[in-house]
């Protein structure tokens, strides 16, 4: 199978020789103490490719993009995130985070600080952005993501869709590179769902790298490049969207699709 999901990542959009490595990895392996949690991962992402990673629950897609930032540590292979490879060398961690954004299920937002001392703590602190310039570009964010008028407000007055909203926005501002998506539409009510989708279709539309956990099908059609399927821990399949959903070549992804789109 891994000899098909080459193939198919030779032919996918977004990944011709010309373009430059955002991430690579080779042969990475992860222990949760005795439990395997990911086996033998290669995957290579192109800068402004977007990949939409699913699979079913427990099949380590969240630890897999977790790994890309080092919030978690893998114990074998090799990841290169920018060039830049992702050992226990502090330095070299602070380097790639300051270049990987990351949103995750929930919100994450400090609910005592207004929206736009949500996004501009970390500019002012981590990058030392002056205050000002720090605003003008949370602003600039916040309008990108549609609540500009949320600026002075706080968490705990914002629907879960804006609170989501607002947890990319305070990323973009970190100028990332590389934006990570850990189901960021799992912890929303049906309504909210669409709004924050939308958002990040704008941002895949501006080119923005991208690695996605969603079970939203409807956004891997319309947005990703390719589309990678794990289960147990491994990448089973990949493949350009119309293939991936039109012609699935492996039992468990049938099987997940099956289950997910109801046919």
């Amino acid at each position: 199978m891994r000899e098909v999901a080459n193939a198919n990542r030779k032919s996918a959009p977004g990944t011709s020789d010309s373009g430059q490595l955002a991430v690579a990895i080779s042969g990475m392996n992860k222990w949760f103490g005795a439990f395997h949690v990911l086996r033998d991962i290669d995957l290579t992402v192109r800068e402004g490719e977007r990949i939409v990673i699913c699979g079913p629950s427990g099949s380590g897609k969240s630890t897999l993009i977790r790994c890309i930032n080092r919030l978690e540590e893998h114990q074998e292979g090799t990841i290169l995130v920018q060039g830049i490879e992702l050992s226990s060398d502090l330095k070299n961690i602070d380097r790639i985070r300051s270049d990987v954004g990351m949103c995750f299920q929930h919100f994450n937002l400090f609910p005592h600080l207004s929206i736009i001392e949500n996004c501009t703590l970390a500019p002012i602190w981590v990058r030392k952005v002056p205050r000002s310039e720090a605003e003008e570009t949370a602003m600039y964010f916040l309008e990108k993501v549609k609540i500009p008028e949320q600026a002075l407000k706080y968490p705990g007055q914002l629907s879960g869709g804006q609170q989501q909203r607002v947890a990319i926005a305070r990323s973009l501002c970190m100028r990332p590179k590389i934006m990570l998506f850990d189901e960021p539409t799992s912890a929303l009510d049906p309504e909210m769902i669409k709004e924050v989708l939308d958002t990040m279709i704008e941002l895949a539309d501006d080119g923005m790298t991208m690695l996605c956990v969603t079970h939203e099908m409807g956004f891997a059609r319309q947005v990703a490049d390719r589309v990678i399927f794990m289960d147990e821990g491994q990448i089973v399949e990949e493949n350009v969207p119309s293939e991936f959903f039109g012609n699935p070549q492996n039992d468990r992804t049938k099987l997940f699709l099956s289950q997910i789109l109801g046919h």
